[in-house]
């Protein structure tokens, strides 16, 4: 089938799912993080911005696979021996909190200032102005750009097979070298990156066009 056995491509589906895992992780761990990390940037303290400021450009200024590196080989110098699943979600949550926390920032303060305003006159406090008046509109606002970032997140965990993790790439790769086909082994990898990301190019769009309806 294909040039390859049905072993084969079992043995790349199974990558696949590998990857799927390990962009849950990324995505659930990036948003617990990345929530806080865009409230600290949003908050009218200095202190908090700055603090929340040096991590999102830290991390954004380091390549992921670096940041791969750093925490497999880190946590092992440190006496933690984790496995490569472990040691890359940990280093996909850290990408992810600091660009969600940068999107969801754009989309708190993207809520006009009349809707701040107007619940003040309501006589709420800070926090329920924030949980009841401005989080429900932040929230549309930001599915359409969270559902786009979850695409990179999936294509973004291929750096994991610096570390070793057995990931869709990883599993193309070591296909390649038992069968030497190149060719054959990368597009079917392609064309499963492509199964599971076109889907939810579709879904953000499909939120984009909903949003500019409303």
């Amino acid at each position: 089938m294909l040039g390859l056995t049905v072993d084969q491509l079992l043995f790349l589906v199974r990558g696949a799912g590998w990857t799927l895992v390990l962009s849950l992780l990324g995505f659930v761990g990036g948003a617990i993080l990345g929530l806080p990390v865009a409230l600290a940037r949003s908050s009218k303290l200095k202190a908090l911005r700055m603090i929340s400021s040096a991590y999102v450009q830290l991390i954004q200024g380091i390549p992921l696979p670096v940041i791969m590196f750093v925490v497999y080989f880190g946590l092992s110098i440190g006496g933690f021996e984790v496995p490569a699943l472990v040691a890359a979600g940990l280093a996909m949550t850290a990408y992810s909190s600091a660009y969600l926390g940068e999107i969801w920032k754009g989309c708190i303060q993207s809520v006009p200032k009349t809707q701040w305003e107007a619940a003040e006159c309501l006589a709420l406090t800070g926090t329920q102005r924030f949980v009841h008046v401005i989080l429900p509109q932040a929230l549309k606002i930001a599915v359409p750009p969270t559902v786009g970032f979850l695409v990179q997140i999936v294509k973004n965990t291929s750096y994991s097979v610096v570390i070793g993790f057995f990931d869709l790439t990883y599993s193309a790769k070591v296909l390649n070298n038992s069968t030497y086909k190149p060719f054959l082994v990368f597009s079917i990898a392609a064309a499963l990156y492509f199964v599971i990301c076109y889907p939810l190019s579709l879904l953000a769009g499909r939120f984009e066009r909903k949003l500019k309806r409303v």
